[in-house]
């Protein structure tokens, strides 16, 4: 092949100058790493793995248009043994999110607007509504006294009045579950174990759990795209917010916190310990896999530097070409090494062949394998560069981009290879 004579020529051209072809290696490594260090980014945003020209993506753009509110939420989730514990703390927490300008830009309490307080009646079902209104003309008296003086004094007098009824044989069964629930609140006080009483409970009866037992807290946190976790401080300041409410240090009520943003951090969270589990796993049980191909570390220690310098290529490469990683080209790392791990193999057995074979020199050995297996490995990566660079016509840009990334990776890789020396001598660095 037309490749075997220049490949020849630069694998001889390494091996004489093996200290000189490792100086360069470690300085072009350094400057690649240091160049994608500052100019690398990542983009955490799901939205951009796709083409924006799909229609499926304009429709979504056009819906986050008009309704900005709804996009990129965290949701405090709040829960307590008493309607009113929970409303007081949503209320409350709402309150603080909503003085936090550092960390979001938008805070609402959907069952807090106006609107639901004045009308919110108007929304149940009329056989409902007619009981709610009965259950009110009842307590009208009861709570006439409370509306002239809401203290215990309103709620004692309010408890006179009800008596004198009772003497007047007046029916008082509308009354039997608030005289139940105050007095186990009283006896409860009195034997040291103080119960909450409910006055939403006492007064709107079933209605009051008919919204279910949570409410709700709605926030848009300030997101940095170019952390793995973009809500990370918006979620600290929201939990540690809720952790100092009142009725959440003293465990009556409890908040959790989920949303699309919360959720995604989660999935983002789980990427990066994977990538990085991944990538230690691949080149530990690369090791293995080296030292049961070649059995010798004067071949495996030049390859896993090669992998290395390659590793450092190609991130210079992401940072010039792509300039950003998303969810799915960050983890090239792993294809990376899994890919051409296969290349250094393939010539560091060929060499030892030669060695064997032909001549125990070197520099003779050297030729030799680039001569018979340069051309080979070099078109064995670019079918492997070509099934990668299949991806790139796609729509799905993350699988784009990676295909574009890792294309380079065979390239690069199997030229590294082809001028890698070894055997019984330790290796010069590819150049």
């Amino acid at each position: 092949m037309r490749l075997q004579h220049p490949l020849v020529g630069l694998i001889d051209l390494c091996q004489r100058n093996a200290g000189l072809a490792i100086l360069l290696s470690v300085a072009l490594a350094s400057l690649a790493g240091f160049y994608a260090a500052g100019h690398l980014a990542l983009d955490s945003e799901t939205d951009r793995l796709f083409a924006a020209t799909l229609p499926w993506r304009q429709r979504a753009q056009a819906f986050k248009s008009d309704f900005p509110q709804f996009q990129n939420l965290l949701v405090a989730v709040i829960d307590a043994g008493e309607p009113e514990e929970a409303e007081a703390t949503a209320a409350a927490l709402t309150d603080v999110l909503t003085a936090d300008h550092a960390h979001f830009q938008l805070v609402s309490k959907p069952d807090g607007l106006s609107f639901f307080r004045k009308e919110g009646l108007l929304f149940l079902d009329s056989s409902k509504l007619e009981a709610a209104l009965d259950r009110i003309i009842d307590a009208q008296p009861f709570l006439g006294e409370l509306a002239k003086d809401p203290s215990a004094v309103g709620l004692f007098a309010a408890f006179v009045l009800l008596a004198r009824g009772a003497e007047q044989h007046a029916d008082l069964s509308p009354y039997r579950t608030a005289f139940a629930a105050s007095h186990d609140a009283m006896a409860g006080t009195l034997a040291g174990h103080p119960l909450p009483l409910s006055w939403t409970r006492l007064l709107a009866g079933d209605l009051a759990d008919g919204g279910g037992p949570y409410k709700f807290v709605l926030a848009q946190p300030r997101l940095d795209h170019a952390q793995l976790e973009p809500g990370e401080s918006a979620i600290r300041a929201m939990r540690e917010a809720a952790n100092g409410l009142e009725f959440v240090k003293s465990g009556e009520a409890r908040v959790r916190i989920t949303g699309s943003v919360a959720l995604t951090d989660e999935e983002f969270a789980t990427v990066a310990q994977g990538a990085v589990e991944g990538m230690i796993g691949s080149i530990l049980l690369i090791t293995l896999w080296l030292f049961l191909a070649v059995r010798s570390w004067r071949l495996i220690v030049p390859i896993l530097l090669t992998l290395a310098l390659g590793l450092a290529l190609t991130l210079l490469f992401a940072a010039v070409v792509v300039g950003t990683l998303n969810l799915v080209s960050v983890g090239f790392g792993i294809l990376f090494i899994g890919t051409a791990v296969d290349f250094a193999i393939q010539f560091c057995v060929r060499y030892r062949e030669m060695r064997r074979r032909l001549s125990p020199d070197a520099a003779v050995a050297l030729a030799e394998t680039g001569r018979h297996a340069g051309g080979q490995i070099l078109v064995a990566a670019a079918a492997t560069a070509a099934g990668f660079l299949s991806f790139v016509p796609t729509d799905f840009r993350g699988v784009a981009e990676l295909g574009l990334i890792v294309r380079r990776d065979a390239d690069r890789l199997s030229l590294h290879d082809n001028v890698s020396s070894g055997g019984d001598h330790p290796l010069p660095a590819a150049t």
